[in-house]
């Protein structure tokens, strides 16, 4: 896996001051996408062991409130067991910081009907506290959202997801 950008203290991806990882490579190909250079899977620079170490470092400061997974597309196949890794790591070394996940996919086409539901898949919406999900659609652009750039997409807590058997909505972001 390859990343085109972390930022040490994002206040744009997520509640709380974060450590955001834009991970390369994404065939959904948004129109006016924000970040299209990450489009390329072999954009940036290799996401080895030892830059997860920096990034799960980064977190460990008080005012740090989390980890973000972004990009790019998280939930591409080849992206998966990588950001699996992360996820993972974070939460076993953080517990009380929260993990962010942002994915063009739906909730819905991660867990079946798109190249992106495998079970890795599913083990990272496991360990995420919350998803962004839904391409972005330029008809539906609206500036005035938090954390997300149109109006179908959609914040979503996954623990009360995974519990209830049917999507949760963030409440301070509806």
């Amino acid at each position: 896996m390859n990343y085109g950008n972390i930022k040490y203290c994002d206040v744009a991806d997520g509640t709380g001051v974060r450590t955001s990882v834009f991970v390369s490579g994404c065939r959904n190909r948004c129109e006016d996408c924000f970040n299209s250079a990450t489009w390329d899977f072999s954009y940036g620079k290799v996401f080895d062991k030892g830059v997860e170490d920096e990034v799960i470092e980064s977190l460990a400061p008080d005012y740090i409130a989390g980890l973000t997974v972004l990009g790019g597309e998280p939930f591409e196949p080849e992206n998966q067991s990588g950001v699996l890794s992360l996820v993972k790591r974070a939460k076993e070394r953080f517990p009380d910081k929260s993990v962010w996940i942002f994915s063009g996919f739906t909730y819905e086409e991660l867990l079946s009907g798109s190249r992106a539901a495998t079970d890795t898949a599913k083990q990272i919406l496991e360990v995420c506290d919350v998803l962004v999900d839904g391409r972005f659609e330029k008809d539906k652009r609206n500036l005035m959202l938090k954390f997300r750039g149109s109006e179908n997409q959609r914040i979503i807590d996954l623990k009360a997801t995974l519990s209830s058997g049917e999507v949760v909505l963030m409440k301070e972001f509806v």
